[in-house]
């Protein structure tokens, strides 16, 4: 409930930092640029975080990141709401919220495995973390838009701020049992490990190159909302709130599905599926000019999107072994978060010579065509799975052995 809160100021500070930057300079590069500034430090040092939520306290990293994440949304608000800020202070400021959630963010995926004691719960606790983060996108940006038209972006930062205060209280008053992993060689040796571990299981590798791919087509589009919202649908922040709510409508229900569900099995269809759905919805989005059709697409954006990070979420918990989980998990939100900073980057750039409509249409077609792909090749990933599956009790040895002969038609890869 802390975190719910925290993630609804979280989502209102990403609105009004969007159209802040759209108003003080109407440009879609600026756009891009901005959104670049806040994720870049997570393509370099998220992995360094994975090695230190391997060997630290993690409870005790959570803390700290989200006390000094409350600091920076305090100076933005203080820097707004007496009209100091500007292009190059808001990028500053935006890094350094970057540099502290590329410890924060494979922490609190590592960490998660901590608050759970039975392993069975894991694909509905995760499933559970989904819908808190996606009811939060749908409330926070809808919230937002309210805000900025009625009292400016600046308070959408001091909330913000006064967010961040739910979610360590409620980690303050948490108690777990840390599973720290004694450090035995250097951060860089770990570091290494962790790489050779996750590139060299094809179910790991495909799964995260997939989920780059999805990071740096199809996830930017949210950088090209203020445009849509404003020079497209010609609306305002209530328009862009609108849009971004209705984003997180069709992801709560993504959410809300895979926490119905039982087991991971199918799991990896579901993620071919998502990644269809979402290029076809943004494909589609890109042509659409009327706001209650543009609103429908965008929810079916929303809900391909989350259950393709969602899901993939779930698979790589599970079959990661727990001494390499922050590592693993810090690749993943490198592919997530890190990724994204080339796509916001690369879209504004596209957008600002042949227009966000037609840069959206490119980078839907793209993932439908990686869910091809990845379609192709899940036959033989699923095979290489199945022992660990096994190993794990999440499928029984007999069926287990029954669905591998019936598969033997397709070849595994090396």
């Amino acid at each position: 409930m802390g975190q719910s809160i925290s993630l609804i100021g979280t989502w209102m500070q990403r609105l009004a930092i969007g159209w802040l930057a759209y108003k003080l300079k109407e440009s879609a590069l600026i756009l891009g640029v901005v959104e670049f500034s806040g994720q870049i430090p997570t393509l370099f040092l998220t992995s360094l975080g994975g090695v230190a939520a391997d060997s630290y306290n993690k409870h005790r990293i959570l803390i700290i990141t989200q006390a000094l994440a409350m600091l920076q949304a305090l100076v933005l608000a203080i820097l707004v709401i007496s009209d100091n800020i500007t292009i190059l202070l808001l990028m500053t400021l935006n890094i350094c919220l970057g540099i502290i959630n590329s410890l924060d963010m494979p922490t609190r995926q590592a960490f998660l495995i901590e608050m759970i004691d039975n392993k069975d719960d894991l694909s509905n606790a995760i499933a559970l973390n989904s819908s808190m983060v996606h009811f939060a996108r749908l409330a926070g940006p809808t919230l937002a838009g309210f805000i900025v038209a009625a009292s400016g972006e600046g308070m959408c930062f001091l909330i913000n701020a006064l967010s961040y205060i739910a979610v360590i209280v409620s980690l303050l008053l948490m108690k777990t049992t840390p599973r720290v992993t004694p450090k035995k060689t250097s951060a860089w040796l770990q570091l290494k490990d962790g790489f050779h571990y996750a590139f060299g299981f094809p179910p790991i590798k495909y799964l995260i190159l997939m989920l780059s791919i999805v990071s740096l087509t199809a996830i930017p589009y949210m950088v090209l909302m203020p445009i849509f919202a404003k020079d497209i649908l010609h609306g305002g922040p209530r328009t862009l709130g609108f849009l971004m709510g209705s984003a997180g409508t069709g992801a709560l229900i993504g959410a809300f599905y895979l926490a119905s569900r039982k087991n991971i099995v199918g799991l990896g269809r579901i993620i071919a599926a998502a990644t269809f759905l979402l290029g076809a919805a943004l494909t589609a989005f890109s042509f659409s000019r009327t706001m209650w059709l543009s609103q429908g697409l965008i929810l079916l954006a929303g809900l391909g999107m989350m259950i393709h990070l969602a899901a993939s979420n779930t698979i790589l918990q599970t079959i990661v072994s727990d001494d390499m989980r922050g590592r693993v998990m810090s690749l993943y939100t490198t592919a997530f978060m890190g990724i994204a900073p080339l796509g916001s980057l690369l879209a504004g750039s596209v957008a600002n010579k042949i227009g966000a409509p037609a840069t959206l249409a490119i980078e839907g077609s793209i993932c439908i065509v990686a869910a091809a792909a990845f379609a192709y090749k899940l036959p033989a990933l699923k095979i290489l799975a199945r022992p660990v599956y096994v190993e794990k009790g999440i499928i029984p040895p007999i069926e287990s052995a029954l669905q591998s002969v019936s598969e033997l038609s397709v070849p595994p890869e090396n």
